[in-house]
């Protein structure tokens, strides 16, 4: 457990079979104006090429793994916009066994909510992000706290929210949450004093643009080493900070997500649109990745959360909204989660939108793994 005073202190599928690509072919001299007193030739305007539809694979079936009985986890996911509210799902013993849930419209303000990190507690208790604010409740769904995004406004009178999409226990009464905005900040509250213990400006790619603010951070990490592993979505970097906020170690990593500190002192990073896991060693260097073609008919969308087991296998969630936009009708075609072992053998697929419809997938806990979340003993 990390002190007060520590915290204080500082088949391979080629592209071909994934995409339809419609190419319209245009005549040189067709594209190509009159040539000038310069001898150059005067560009004409061309017809726009149409965007290329993205065609769903379909999964080798049957499935790999014994669906939602492989794990017991806990799952959420950012954007179901299908519904009008937002699902957190407990399943034990293959079956949904407790479920949460929020409005996809905050009440309050108006503005769009959605899961973006999930913990749960060895007493039960889960905290999350859903973008307007984050909120611990006990394993009956009673509110504990609830913290509420503000509304602010610039030195030029622009008005924006805050968002959060980090809320990470650190022990059982203290929250780690991020507070995107202008400037973002990162933030330590104890629940039980009812107080802030530290707020941290934090380096965004737009500091005074509100724009911004919903590209700035997703998943960010407090470590087992009480250093602050920080996924800059919006500067295509993961940074680690000492406890004086001294950059210690980083690595490029496009659009990452979500950043975890593996117990080999390894990075595992996931690339959201960019849909990869990686593995990425202390020299920076890429020692394991999993990306679309690594498995015949599995496609990934988006990579939000990865997370590595104790037993050397990895987990990632594949969230589909981004890819398919509009097309909701086809995101129950996508898979959910990928389970594979360190050679990549896929050894767990979900797909599950039904019985129950466990939606986009961005966040999964497994609680048949050994540690307490909250005192960060888990790879996730």
């Amino acid at each position: 457990m990390i002190s007060l005073a520590s915290l204080r202190k500082g088949q391979k599928m080629n592209v071909s079979t994934l995409l339809v690509v419609f190419v319209i072919g245009v005549a040189a001299s067709a594209s190509m104006g009159q040539v000038g007193s310069s001898g150059a030739a005067t560009p004409k305007a061309t017809a726009k090429l149409p965007s290329a539809p993205l065609v769903i694979v379909e999964p080798p079936m049957p499935l790999p793994g014994k669906g939602l009985a492989h794990h017991d986890f806990l799952f959420t996911g950012e954007f179901d916009t299908r519904k009008p509210m937002a699902t957190i799902s407990l399943i034990q013993g293959g079956k949904r066994t407790w479920m949460y849930q929020i409005p996809t419209k905050d009440e309050s303000n108006g503005q769009l909510s959605e899961f973006s990190d999930l913990h749960r507690l060895s007493n039960g208790d889960i905290v999350f992000a859903y973008k307007t604010g984050w909120r611990k409740v006990d394993q009956d769904g009673k509110t504990i706290y609830d913290f509420k995004c503000p509304q602010e406004a610039l030195a030029n009178g622009t008005k924006y929210y805050r968002e959060c999409h980090t809320a990470q226990p650190v022990g059982k009464d203290k929250v780690m949450f991020m507070l995107n905005g202008c400037p973002a900040k990162l933030c330590l509250y104890d629940v039980k004093a009812g107080k802030m213990e530290m707020e941290h400006v934090m380096r965004t790619k737009s500091p005074d643009d509100p724009k911004s603010v919903h590209g700035q951070f997703r998943n960010v990490r407090m470590t087992r080493a009480g250093t602050y592993l920080i996924a800059h979505m919006d500067l295509n970097q993961v940074i680690e900070y000492d406890q004086d906020w001294k950059e210690i170690w980083s690595c490029g990593a496009p659009s990452v997500w979500h950043a975890v500190r593996l117990k080999n002192g390894n990075t595992l990073i996931s690339g959201n649109q960019n849909a990869f896991a990686r593995e990425i060693d202390q020299d920076g260097k890429i020692v394991w990745e999993y990306k679309n073609g690594d498995s015949p008919g599995i496609q990934l969308f988006g990579v939000h959360e990865v997370i590595r087991l104790a037993n050397g296998n990895t987990v990632l969630t594949n969230w589909c909204p981004g890819r398919l936009g509009s097309r909701k009708a086809e995101w129950p075609k996508t898979i959910q989660l990928i389970e594979m072992t360190p050679d990549k053998k896929v050894i767990w697929v979900l797909r599950e939108w039904t019985d129950p419809d466990l939606g986009p997938s961005s966040c999964i806990q497994m609680l048949d793994e050994p540690g307490r979340d909250e005192e960060l003993e888990l790879m996730r």
